[in-house]
């Protein structure tokens, strides 16, 4: 996961924050191993900002993917982010809930420390395509 997590952060240096200056990566794997990234894109109106999480399965579901491996979030803080509830469910339509969810901590000397969840731990009682029948 080490490699996921170094693709997150890497994927922080694209990220538009001109208003809160907190850059969040995120690095997909696909089934077949393939990784998608993404940063967060703010906007003034705040409401139409893109999460780290949504452009990487956005990327991902563009190339025709469906089935994921893995997700890693990091953030320049390196304070253990986690994805929002928005960004949770969009990740709860594609992936399983035994997806590993592996959340940057960083390290006292720029080693990867992290926290894995599953994403049925973060996102209990999904809501499913089935409950919409």
């Amino acid at each position: 996961m080490d490699e996921l997590i170094e693709e997150a952060r890497d994927a922080q240096a694209q990220a538009h924050v001109p208003y809160s200056d907190y850059t969040v990566g995120a690095a997909l794997r696909a089934a077949d191993g393939s990784v998608y990234v993404g940063c967060n894109i703010e906007n003034a109106n705040y409401s139409n900002s893109l999460h780290a999480e949504e452009v990487a399965i956005a990327e991902a579901v563009k190339e025709g993917h469906r089935d994921f491996a893995a997700l890693a979030v990091s953030s320049g803080a390196r304070d253990g982010v986690t994805p929002c509830g928005m960004c949770r469910q969009t990740l709860a339509e594609f992936c399983d809930d035994d997806l590993p969810v592996v959340c940057d901590e960083g390290g006292d000397d720029g080693s990867i420390d992290a926290s894995e969840y599953t994403l049925g731990e973060l996102l209990p009682n999904t809501i499913t395509e089935e409950m919409l029948e």
